[in-house]
């Protein structure tokens, strides 16, 4: 089972529970490359605004991902998840393979429909439809980075002999994000991994989820095992002052505890596990790596 972590983006990320910069995403993601993870992800947004009308920032997540990818060197480098409609999908077909050749080859294109609306709304973007504007552009964004030349006129999307020029040099893997039952169809017929998230400790809830992906292959007549299966864990360092608004489902047992609960998630199925680590600090990281490392032993 791989493991990797969230790196910090905006609102209360931050070392001192404030905005993150740059040093701060960097720190992190170094230490899961130095520290034998098998992966970073960065969430896509570009802002949350809370039941109360408290805005939280954020950085663009395209962007910090290309800078990762030149600091880092062996981790691999994922979106948790890339909103659709954020951008149009030959752009984004077009940049998944510009990132992936910069990042020599490590990139997993997560994505999803998206679902916050305030955010949708201050940028201007229409919030309808958006299970159906996303299935179009899935379909062209996987078709293109397939290899595909691709015309599509739909309802919401319309490209005419599209094609990534230059072609990617290997197969980026595209991972959907959802559970309902559109998105699930869609994710056995266009994708090579799912997550579910966020959860706590492994136990019935996940096992139930991880079953939904099943039924989906199965239904759309794929071999077993064909879509690999990823959760995200919210994992909390109780060493570590406490980050502003702790979740709380996290996980904050000791590292030998935390070392069971990672070999109970693999014991599950899962493919790839992805933490959320409280706080975000190389140091969760570090702790998140010696438990894997006693996982191992």
């Amino acid at each position: 089972m791989k493991i990797g972590v969230m790196l910090p983006l905006g609102g209360e990320d931050g070392p001192d529970g404030g905005m993150p910069g740059w040093r701060d995403v960097r720190a992190v993601a170094e230490a899961a490359d130095q520290n034998g993870l098998d992966s970073v992800w960065l969430a896509d947004h570009f802002l949350y605004r809370d039941p109360d009308g408290r805005i939280y920032g954020m950085h663009e997540a395209w962007t910090l991902l290309s800078a990762v990818a030149a600091s880092t060197t062996r981790v691999e480098l994922g979106t948790m998840v890339l909103c659709a409609s954020f951008r149009d999908p030959g752009l984004t077909a077009k940049m998944a393979a510009t990132l992936d050749e910069v990042s020599g080859g490590r990139l997993i294109l997560g994505v999803g429909a998206g679902w916050h609306d305030p955010e949708y709304e201050a940028f201007g973007l229409p919030t309808d439809h958006r299970v159906g504007r996303f299935e179009e552009w899935l379909e062209i964004v996987a078709r293109m980075i397939r290899g595909e030349t691709v015309t599509f006129d739909g309802t919401y999307h319309h490209v005419k002999e599209a094609v990534l020029d230059p072609a990617p040099a290997r197969r980026i893997p595209i991972l959907v994000a959802g559970h309902r039952p559109r998105m699930m169809r869609l994710t056995a017929e266009w994708a090579d991994a799912w997550n579910t998230a966020w959860y706590g400790a492994p136990g019935e809830k996940v096992a139930e989820r991880l079953g939904t992906l099943e039924d989906a292959v199965r239904a759309a007549g794929k071999q077993a095992g064909s879509v690999a299966p990823t959760v995200g864990f919210i994992v909390r360092d109780p060493d570590q002052p406490s980050v502003p608004d702790p979740d709380q489902n996290a996980f904050s047992g000791s590292i030998p505890e935390l070392a069971e609960a990672l070999a109970a998630y693999q014991k599950l199925g899962v493919d790839h596990l992805i933490v959320s680590p409280e706080p975000m600090t190389p140091k969760t990281v570090q702790r998140i790596a010696e438990a894997r490392r006693l996982m191992n032993s």
